[in-house]
């Protein structure tokens, strides 16, 4: 059966540093030869997710046909986990519940300071956008799962810019110069937030992304709080903009 794993030439068993090795070295590869890297950008989006990594491997373990070491770490890792929840839901117990955040990873560093040129000529400089919370996702056409995400993005931009929310979408524009492509894409999506071209890569550099989609979170202070590899739905959205907005707000 051809999984995932398989495509990277893994097992199962795989780290997170293995996949991200293989990841790296076959992207190389297909873009050195002009070959299409969708198929591995979506299989690195489900297995550098933690989450979504465990979800992925209950649906293939009845084909694989057994269950892999990793699993059985897991397993037995997830129920030392519960049994620590357990204890701090009891000694939590009586005090009010916070909303819980989608799976992203958690850090405190200023946002890069630059400015990319806009889709439409203008300019969009990151230092303009202190005091909101800004959502900077890094995205291509050729992405697949850049194309499930983008009509959440643009929901969530409609419902919640008055609020204080900005999204910016940067573009790959170094590995995609056909501006031709890159606006019928934004029309095809009903695209209304901006639109930044990384021309020659620095922002991605800045950024340290890997695979794409990847977004990053910036609190009102100028620092990166949130980062999410892979897709974003509306409610994970509005979830962690509601939760910079009010940690901003407690600290006023």
């Amino acid at each position: 059966m051809k999984t995932y794993y398989t495509l990277f030439q893994l097992s199962a068993d795989a780290t997170a540093d293995q996949i991200e090795t293989a990841y790296r070295r076959m992207h190389n590869e297909l873009s050195s030869a002009g070959s299409s890297t969708e198929q591995i950008d979506r299989a690195y989006a489900v297995l550098s997710d933690p989450q979504q990594r465990r979800a992925y491997d209950a649906r293939i373990a009845p084909a694989r046909g057994g269950i892999s070491r990793r699993e059985l770490l897991l397993t037995f890792g997830g129920a030392l986990v519960g049994l620590l929840i357990i204890g701090v839901v009891w000694a939590l117990a009586g005090r009010t519940a916070e909303p819980e955040l989608p799976t992203v990873g958690e850090m405190r560093r200023p946002a890069p300071a630059i400015a990319l040129p806009g889709l439409d000529g203008e300019t969009i400089r990151f230092s303009d956008l202190r005091g909101r919370v800004v959502l900077v996702n890094f995205w291509g056409t050729w992405c697949e799962p850049c194309k499930e995400e983008t009509p959440a993005l643009q929901n969530a931009y409609e419902a919640l810019r008055d609020d204080g929310l900005v999204i910016v979408g940067v573009n790959l524009h170094r590995q995609e110069p056909d501006e031709a492509a890159i606006r019928a894409f934004a029309e095809q999506y009903n695209v209304s937030y901006p639109i930044a071209l990384d021309v020659d890569g620095e922002a991605a550099r800045l950024f340290q992304i890997s695979p794409i989609p990847t977004s990053y979170f910036i609190d009102p202070a100028g620092d990166i709080r949130y980062v999410r590899v892979g897709t974003l739905t509306y409610d994970e959205v509005e979830t962690l903009f509601l939760s910079l907005q009010q940690t901003a707000s407690a600290h006023r």
